[in-house]
């Protein structure tokens, strides 16, 4: 018998655009800079990051809008609702880094690590034991 492959769904606040992700979640990373901040209106961005292989948009990719705020990285949102539903670096084509908050379901992965914690705000702690950056995370 064939193992079938783990499928995640998604979508961003109004439904317009949905996706999946195939295969095994990995854990999660977080960034605690400042863009991510203002990109994301919290405290942390929590992203994990998916091959371009395994997502799919379902539905809705004419509505999926795309900002730069740095030179080498896209942002794509729901030109609807505004949701942020994953980013692009030009240095990692076959890497997007999709917002775990717009997963259905996130299964059994936990935070990797957390990066820019020197920008972290001070209201908010982080309350795990993944290893922390102050800048970007090595490597």
């Amino acid at each position: 018998m064939e193992a079938v492959p783990t499928l995640h769904r998604g979508s961003c606040l109004c439904g317009d655009v949905s996706y999946r992700v195939s295969g095994v979640l990995p854990d999660f990373e977080v960034c605690h800079c400042r863009q991510c901040q203002q990109a994301q209106g919290g405290a942390c961005v929590v992203v994990a990051p998916i091959a371009t292989s395994a997502f799919e948009v379902l539905t809705g990719a004419e509505r999926l809008t795309a900002y730069r705020a740095s030179p080498d990285k896209e942002r794509l949102f729901c030109c609807r609702c505004g949701s942020p539903l994953f980013s692009r670096r030009d240095d990692s084509p076959g890497v997007l880094r999709l917002r775990v908050g717009t997963l259905d379901h996130v299964g059994s992965a936990r935070v990797a690590s957390h990066a820019h914690v020197a920008s972290k705000v001070d209201w908010c702690e982080i309350g795990d034991d993944a290893p922390r950056y102050p800048g970007p995370r090595p490597g």
